[in-house]
């Protein structure tokens, strides 16, 4: 049954499995983004592989270490959770959409009241962003069947997220998401 919970008593059950997971997702999200901040530069800035990797200190490119990360664990979870929730890929779209949104909303509203944005605060705010994510999603994946429209809207948000992150860093726009506080340039320099 892939359009809601089952409806037995394994329900309750279902839904710690699913809470489960999207707490190991995570976990996993937030270790792997750490370590893509760095990678661009571990490659010695090899070009192909700026589309997964951070490629400079712009916020654009701190949005791809909570996404390609969280698209990773969805392909991993889905083999282990599609016969057992609904609207799989709506929740993880809305719970991929949810990471950047929050943390630009929140750290560019703390950056304007403050003045200055704090290094401690924007690690915290890159996990507090991953959790809030990871539970959009659960509820999502437990929630009753979404109408057809709504999944294909998620997979189309989807779609368009895998080609923002994939292109945006080989062609970014002269917008201040894409911009480097440390020098003012924006893509692969």
């Amino acid at each position: 049954m892939t359009e809601s919970l089952k409806p037995d008593a394994g329900r309750a059950m279902t839904r710690r499995s699913v809470a489960l997971w999207e707490a190991a997702g995570a976990a996993f999200i937030v270790v792997a983004g750490s370590a893509l901040h760095f990678v661009f530069e571990w490659s010695g800035g090899w070009r192909p592989i700026a589309w997964l990797a951070a490629v400079n200190e712009s916020t654009w490119e701190h949005f791809k270490l909570g996404f390609w990360p969280g698209l990773l664990f969805a392909g991993v979870e889905y083999p282990f959770l599609k016969d057992r929730v609904g609207n799989f890929w709506a929740g993880k779209a809305a719970g991929l959409w949810t990471m950047p949104v929050l943390i630009g909303i929140v750290f560019y509203g703390y950056k304007a009241v403050l003045g200055r944005h704090f290094l401690w605060a924007d690690i915290m705010l890159f996990v507090v962003a991953v959790a809030a994510g990871q539970a959009v999603s659960c509820r999502i994946l437990t929630a009753p069947p979404l109408k057809p429209v709504w999944r294909r809207l998620a997979a189309a948000g989807l779609i368009l997220l895998i080609l923002a992150f994939a292109l945006a860093t080989y062609l970014p726009l002269d917008v201040f998401l894409f911009v480097d506080p440390r020098n003012g340039r924006t893509g692969i320099f």
